[in-house]
């Protein structure tokens, strides 16, 4: 009976004895496979694979570090971090897309690395449309972890593997390694400019915003529409004047609506006149940003125009900008037609609630409108629930915390988690 009880453990030892004789075997093959086996053997294996991150077979340090993002956990950091140093763009793609998981569980199942393919020397992969992905406020992320992306996406050894470093330090919010991205954004490759601007957005440093006005002419339309986003987003003020001949010179409705928006997310008295003209445009992503740039003059001259685009506009995004804009001038009571409560209630639109989340975290900020929203919190629907959670953890102050620690509560699985991640981010914004 001991003899069978122990058969399981011998078993164990005798493989990983194989293993470790096959990770020393001339054919790379074979140690390509003893990688792969390493990898379902948990972190104890860590050591061994680190050892082969400096196989001279390509094959094998491409099954290492595969592996050793498998085990994750902290103990794979530190190889990790040594995979970045490679020179190949494929360990370079995983090892970073490895660092992120650990902070963004989840994370190599839909990044660069989940699409990679290598057709002899050849290797291809594919970028996901959007990057809104982020860690969590609390989420504290290791220095030399984002040094090592900061190299690589200054100088890592593919365009792809440049690129896909920017994204990880945007996700990351690794603002250490602003120096390396403002190097990168130099570069000649649209797809690395554009990852190392969508980062600039995500971890929002104001004085990056001078450093990158010279690329708002640029001649790649996704990038232009990108560094103007950014530059309202980071209300760099000093690119008005730009941005007013960007918006009489530009042919392109999109370039049009980016730079109207930026500039309503910075506005400028002068620019009064042109929120009003824009505020009847034919096109309702430019009546948005109109009524967005009115509502933050806050000039109690505009309430009646506003009104009447809340009242008679039928399109979503002019609607919703209206809206935000009257909220900003005062209207912060919550009746059935009011303006704050249609916002809320477009929390429940798959389609709109990105915007009316926007919207709502920036009017949070505002005494009134968080103790309104903090009573909406009882009352409303899942999506309600979850999307205002979101919003106050946020936006909220510390009379906040008793509002989503009542929510954590909540009859609703999906609404309790929201709330304890609310929570959470609260206690860590008011420690």
């Amino acid at each position: 009976m001991v003899a069978l009880r122990a058969l399981p453990a011998l078993i164990v030892a005798c493989s990983s004895l194989a293993i470790g004789q096959e990770i020393d075997h001339p054919d790379p093959k074979r140690r390509a496979r003893a990688a792969r086996e390493l990898g379902r053997q948990g972190f104890e294996a860590l050591p061994r694979l680190e050892r082969l991150l400096s196989d001279h077979a390509l094959e094998v340090r491409i099954e290492a570090v595969k592996a050793i993002v498998e085990i994750g956990g902290p103990r794979s950091l530190d190889p990790l971090i040594r995979a970045t140093e490679d020179n190949d763009p494929e360990i370079q793609i995983r090892a970073t897309d490895g660092l992120v998981n650990f902070y963004l569980p989840g994370y190599v199942r839909t990044g660069l690395s989940a699409t990679l393919r290598r057709v002899g020397t050849a290797l291809t992969g594919r970028f996901t449309d959007t990057s809104d992905q982020v860690i969590e406020p609390w989420v504290q992320v290791r220095p030399d972890v984002i040094r090592a992306l900061g190299r690589l996406a200054r100088a890592g050894a593919s365009v792809e593997a440049r690129a896909n470093a920017a994204r990880a330090i945007g996700i990351l919010r690794g603002a250490e390694a602003i120096p390396d991205l403002l190097q990168a954004v130099r570069s000649k490759e649209d797809r690395v400019i554009y990852e190392c601007l969508i980062a600039f957005q995500k971890i929002r440093d104001p004085k990056v915003g001078p450093e990158i006005a010279f690329l708002l002419r640029d001649l790649n339309e996704r990038v232009q529409i990108a560094v103007i986003e950014t530059t309202g987003l980071l209300r760099n003020r000093q690119a008005l004047p730009q941005l007013r001949e960007l918006l009489e010179s530009a042919r392109s409705e999109r370039v049009r609506r980016a730079t109207l928006t930026a500039m309503a997310m910075m506005p400028d008295e002068r620019d009064r006149p042109l929120f009003t003209r824009h505020l009847a445009d034919r096109d309702d992503g430019m009546r948005a940003a109109a009524a967005e740039g009115l509502g933050r003059l806050r000039n109690a001259a505009d309430l009646a125009a506003l009104e009447k685009a809340f009242n008679e506009d039928r399109k979503m995004p002019a609607r919703l900008g209206a809206a935000f804009a009257l909220v900003l001038l005062g209207k912060t009571e919550m009746s059935e037609f009011s303006p704050l409560q249609y916002l809320v209630n477009t929390l429940n639109s798959a389609a709109w609630k990105g915007v009316a989340r926007a919207y709502l975290i920036e009017l949070a900020r505002e005494a009134p409108v968080r103790r309104a929203l903090e009573k909406a919190l009882a009352g409303g629907t899942r999506s309600e629930k979850v999307e205002l959670a979101r919003i106050l953890a946020q936006s909220g102050d510390r009379e906040t915390l008793p509002y989503l620690e009542h929510l954590t509560r909540d009859p609703d699985a999906q609404v309790q988690q929201e709330a304890f991640s609310a929570v959470r981010t609260l206690k860590a914004r008011f420690p």
